[in-house]
């Protein structure tokens, strides 16, 4: 009986030991995952509530496609009256013959592809340019992420509205 009554001493002291240490308990730390580095932008801060939905859906969508040109400044600029600089100058893009700014030497296959540039042939372009357009100099810069597109093309048309 001894034995026992020492054994369940002994729990008894295990049991408040690991339930009333002096040790404060470790401070909850919270984290906030926005995106993994490399993943496309996607999201956008809501606008205000406007009523108008099919508005706000469309200005968030341009938004989101600003910050994804974010990727494609580095050969191109698209503000009104700017030089070209690696690659042409994206500002009014929309309705205009593939090949056509004089500041700008457009590969031969691009300037003869005969494209008038719209939301299905920039998908496609930005989509695979090389597929698109074999021998276009733009052999970098392919957009795989169709939301990602659908932004950089929705960015790049109102900029030519």
């Amino acid at each position: 009986m001894h034995k026992r009554a020492m054994a369940a001493a002994s729990l008894l002291i295990l049991t408040l030991a690991a339930c009333g240490g002096s040790q404060e308990p470790a401070e909850v730390v919270e984290q906030i995952k926005v995106r993994d580095p490399g993943d496309p932008v996607k999201a956008v801060a809501p606008a205000a509530d406007t009523g108008d939905t099919a508005g706000e859906a469309a200005g968030d969508l341009v938004a989101a496609g600003e910050a994804a040109f974010a990727v494609c400044s580095g050969c191109h600029v698209a503000e009104k009256g700017a030089a070209s600089m690696a690659g042409p100058n994206l500002h009014g893009v929309f309705g205009r013959k593939a090949g056509a700014l004089d500041d700008f030497a457009y590969s031969e296959a691009l300037a003869g592809s005969g494209i008038t540039w719209d939301i299905a042939s920039l998908d496609r372009f930005l989509a695979s340019p090389t597929g698109y357009v074999e021998g276009t100099s733009m052999a970098a810069g392919a957009v795989t992420d169709a939301d990602q597109r659908a932004a950089i093309v929705a960015y790049l048309r109102s900029l030519s509205e």
